[in-house]
């Protein structure tokens, strides 16, 4: 158990981390200080207030507040005030840059546009006869007009406009004077000139780009009509090409021909034969006729095969269950019956009585005719199998000789149809060939119009380049959005802490209060007025809008450190900070005097013997001190010093420097802070930087509460987390964070403090 919770029950109940342990004296020493502190009555709560107290505790927790929409809200209002505090610098930083923008474009050659417009008819057709006349449309719309788009550009376009109006020259790739470029073979290539698509649509723009807008004009135009005479003489060089090459065909295809028909003629006058093709489809059909009679023979012969075999070989039941054994199944019952009458008879009568003679007669004569029958069905089921195996022969000669009838007709057959292909084909192609090259004159003369001029290309009246109402809001939008994200980005590589929004949402732990900057001070503050009448920090007896402001930030930390706990009262205090220069002294110098103006009796320690302010700021000697007293050389009353216009604050400065005071700190700081107590409402104690030292360790297990002193914006969150880190470690009381040196620009979260100087120096109405 803690202290905490030895003292009051239900303290254990807070989520505060846990106090100091110490050393097994100091938990000695602060345990008897609080029992005395309990008997005196010093800290004895008021009914009253155990009963709120009580009711608290029972009380529901309150409804939980949604952290991210916090959170989002706290970011979207931090970056508002970044803006407003880098107004200035944007709105500066906008203004150059339209400002630039607007000379540099005022000072660019306009540059002019003409367009001239192409309309493509994919649904009209290239010629007046033939196939092209009834052209159907094709899926291929992208890459035709993609060929196009190529095909604009291509040299045999471009080159007679560039060589018509020398725009090689004029736009700086072939020097002036050099004559005609018809001896040159390298593409012509205008970098003005440019072709677009509008898109789902069969237009094309060609547009072209001069400071002269007639020129513009004038170069578009001659484009457009290059290309459609280019377009032109393609489709009549290739029809006239084709023409010429399918005349030259055609004399090898009628000697073809006539050689085919010929052949064909004396095929027909060797095999007597108009058709031999009718023939051959009758020999087919019988051939097949027999196929399927044969097949059906010899599935009778296969039948009719095992029924001889089961009756020949079978016995008397394999008879019977045949096709033909139906009258040897109706006397084998018969028989069947007698033999029963017949077993009857011989159980009552004697082998000589006249029934029994009969019966038995009966029963032989039944028995000799069921054997004729048997011989019977034999020979008749024989004699079907010779029928069917006969018929089945007849049948396999007739195929025979129907099949080879068959393929004599079809080898005359197939010989016959592959002439007379020939034939047709060379007559079909020649004839078609003749039509085509008909076609081919009539349609290279015919000019269609699926390629035209829609709009002709006329001067520009505005320049496209430079625009510079464009630029200059271009210019605007982008320095603004660059301004802003500079902005932005500075404050978050800002990894200092500089309000306690950080201090919270980061390291997690309280911030005590913050104190201002007070410019006039310029690191010399003195403490108190001489009189101790007014003011903490003044300087030449004078009282100004800035020490009001911190005074009033001094008086906030005091309060928010003396009622952070409700069940105790802190006595003892240490003030310390990760790195030297953070404002401790001054923080725990001014927290010192503002505690004594309460009339409470206080104590101040110097604890830095490494680097002691304390005696520079109240203006005391500082030749005998703390390391003294650690030395045992004097007692600790001895090295008290008091401070002038202020009766309930001593001092007890650090002294000559003590290189052992890290092993001397422990034990003696803590002997005089337990008999100090027994004087004094709080000790508070100055200690040094918690990095790179080891006696504020020892001094923090000690005291009631630590107070880490951090300079806003200028101390890293990783040092404070490193400290806060330390002290947790060794279950040391932290009470907060004091955020020293602040100003307005820092965050937010300061705009109050513009406030005080308005407060203060307003005159009271009587």
């Amino acid at each position: 158990m803690n202290r905490f919770t030895r003292r009051d029950p239900f303290r254990a109940k807070s989520n505060k981390p846990a106090p100091p342990m110490g050393s097994e004296k100091a938990v000695i020493r602060r345990s008897e200080r609080l029992s005395s502190d309990r008997l005196a009555g010093d800290n004895r709560p008021d009914p009253k207030w155990s009963r709120e107290f009580f009711r608290s505790l029972l009380a529901p927790d309150p409804p939980a507040v949604d952290s991210e929409a916090q959170a989002s809200s706290v970011e979207v209002s931090h970056y508002a005030w970044i803006l407003r505090r880098e107004w200035w610098k944007i709105a500066l930083f906008v203004t150059a840059m339209t400002c630039v923008t607007y000379v540099v474009s005022s000072r660019i050659t306009p540059i002019y546009e003409s367009t001239a417009t192409i309309d493509i008819d994919r649904q009209s057709p290239y010629g007046v006869v033939g196939q092209e006349s009834n052209r159907s449309v094709t899926n291929d719309t992208e890459q035709f007009l993609a060929t196009q788009i190529k095909l604009v550009r291509s040299d045999a376009v471009v080159q007679p406009v560039a060589e018509k109006y020398n725009l090689l020259e004029l736009e700086g790739q072939r020097p002036p004077g050099s004559g005609s470029m018809g001896s040159e073979k390298e593409p012509v290539t205008l970098n003005n000139l440019k072709i677009n698509r509008p898109i789902n649509t069969f237009l094309l723009q060609i547009s072209y780009q001069s400071p002269n807008r007639q020129l513009a004009s004038d170069v578009a135009n001659a484009v457009a009509l290059s290309y459609l005479a280019h377009s032109y003489k393609i489709r009549f060089r290739s029809a006239a090409s084709l023409t010429a090459f399918m005349e030259k065909q055609t004399e090898d295809l009628r000697a073809k021909m006539e050689r085919s028909g010929a052949e064909l003629r004396k095929y027909e006058r060797e095999l007597n034969l108009i058709s031999p093709e009718e023939k051959t489809n009758i020999v087919a059909n019988r051939l097949l006729q027999l196929n399927t009679e044969l097949t059906s023979a010899q599935a009778d012969r296969v039948r009719k095969e095992a029924t001889d075999q089961s009756v020949a070989r079978g016995p008397a039941q394999a008879v019977q269950a045949s096709t033909l054994g139906e009258p040897l199944r109706r006397l084998t019952e018969r028989i069947n019956e007698v033999q029963e009458k017949f077993s009857e008879l011989r159980s009552h009568y004697d082998t000589e009585h006249p029934d029994y003679k009969k019966m038995q007669a009966q029963l032989a004569e039944l028995q000799r005719l069921h054997e004729e029958t048997r011989q019977q069905i034999i020979e008749r089921a024989h004699i079907g199998y010779e029928e069917a195996l006969s018929r089945e022969t007849i049948l396999k000669k007739s195929v025979q000789e129907a099949k080879s009838e068959f393929d004599g007709l079809n080898s005359h057959s197939f010989e016959y149809q592959a002439l007379k292909r020939e034939a047709d084909g060379d007559k079909t192609l020649y004839d078609e060939l003749l039509r085509k090259i008909r076609e081919a004159g009539v349609n290279a003369n015919f000019q269609n119009n699926s390629i035209r001029i829609a709009n002709e290309a006329r001067p520009s009246r505005e320049a496209i380049f430079p625009r510079i109402r464009v630029n200059m809001m271009l210019a605007l939008l982008f320095s603004l959005l660059l301004a802003i994200a500079a902005a932005i980005i500075r404050d978050s590589l800002d990894h200092t802490i500089r309000s306690p929004e950080i201090v919270v949402r980061t390291l997690k732990t309280h911030v005590l209060g913050s104190l201002p900057v007070v410019k006039s001070w310029q690191g010399r503050v003195g403490i108190g007025d001489r009189k101790a009448t007014s003011a903490l920090a003044t300087l030449d007896g004078t009282i100004g809008s800035g020490s009001n402001g911190y005074n009033e930030a001094i008086r906030t930390v005091r309060n928010s450190i003396l009622l952070s706990q409700f069940d105790q009262r802190l006595r003892s205090l240490l003030l310390t900070s990760a790195t030297p220069g953070e404002g401790k002294s001054t923080t725990s110098s001014h927290l010192a005097v503002a505690h004594a103006l309460q009339g409470q009796r206080t104590l101040i320690i110097d604890g830095d013997l490494r680097r002691p302010r304390l005696h520079r700021r109240f203006g005391i000697s500082g030749a005998s001190g703390l390391s003294n007293v650690l030395l045992r050389e004097i007692s600790w009353r001895d090295a008290l010093a008091k401070v002038e216009g202020l009766p309930t604050l001593d001092v007890i400065p650090a002294g000559p420097p003590l290189p052992r005071s890290a092993d001397l700190i422990g034990a003696g700081l803590g002997q005089i802070i337990e008999e100090a107590l027994a004087d004094y409402d709080l000790v508070i104690v100055d200690g040094p930087p918690m990095l790179g030292f080891a006696e504020p360790l020892q001094m923090a297990a000690i005291v009631d509460g630590v107070v880490v002193v951090a300079h806003a914006g200028q101390t890293s969150r990783k040092s404070v987390a490193t400290v806060l880190n330390t002290l947790t470690r060794l279950r040391v009381h932290v009470i907060g964070v004091v955020l020293n040196q602040v100003h307005h620009q820092m965050s937010e979260s300061y705009d109050y403090y513009k406030r005080y100087g308005k407060y203060y120096d307003a005159k009271v109405e009587v």
